[in-house]
């Protein structure tokens, strides 16, 4: 009789533990919003973590801010290379980092959509290193530009309306320098290729 109510001691305990932690996980944006979609916030979790893409469309969204035709920053080689030079033209601006999973899975994708629309301009902005993308670009080379923003650029993201500063992101910018698509989390490439400016 003793052991049967300490098992259910247990069994009680362990519930509300594990209900607890589920909470937490809710709580903190690792686990998603109930649509099946995950936007972990932590680099561990990046790393970890069979992401889904979270997909905001932000059509009519007005201009981009200044702030992102402002930029001047170096390549993995230490080249300044302005943003401004691409304003007038579609862009698909993606950001991401050497430590992120995800975000070096759809590379590739990227890069092939670089290759099929050469009117449009893929540009790759590492929240990392110079020295971690130069020795990622000599093992994973790609047909369109990467600069490097450091680990700073986390405010860059939020003003481009990825709260969480979660990576990968990913801006689809019109021609007349508005955004029309952003995605949080991995690419769809066959999605994002149907969203691209014409």
């Amino acid at each position: 009789m003793r052991s049967l109510r300490l098992i259910t001691i247990g069994l009680v305990a362990g519930t509300l533990l594990l209900l607890v932690a589920f909470t937490a996980l809710m709580l903190f944006g690792v686990v998603g919003s109930g649509d099946g979609a995950r936007a972990p916030l932590g680099r561990a979790a990046l790393d970890d973590a069979d992401v889904k893409p979270v997909i905001a469309v932000r059509a009519g969204v007005g201009d981009v801010p200044d702030l992102l035709w402002s930029l001047t920053l170096p390549s993995p080689q230490g080249v300044p290379i302005a943003m401004a030079q691409w304003r007038g033209r579609p862009l698909v601006v993606n950001f991401w980092a050497t430590w992120c999973a995800p975000c070096i899975k759809e590379m590739p994708d990227l890069d092939r959509l670089q290759r099929e629309y050469p009117g449009i301009q893929v540009v790759g902005i590492g929240i990392d290193s110079g020295a971690n993308i130069r020795r990622f670009q000599q093992k994973v080379p790609v047909a369109y530009p990467l600069l490097v923003l450091e680990a700073s650029g986390t405010d860059t993201l939020r003003q481009l309306g990825n709260r969480s500063a979660g990576l990968p992101y990913t801006v689809v910018l019109n021609a007349q320098g508005r955004i029309t698509h952003t995605t949080l989390g991995p690419i769809d490439p066959v999605d994002l290729a149907a969203r691209l400016p014409r």
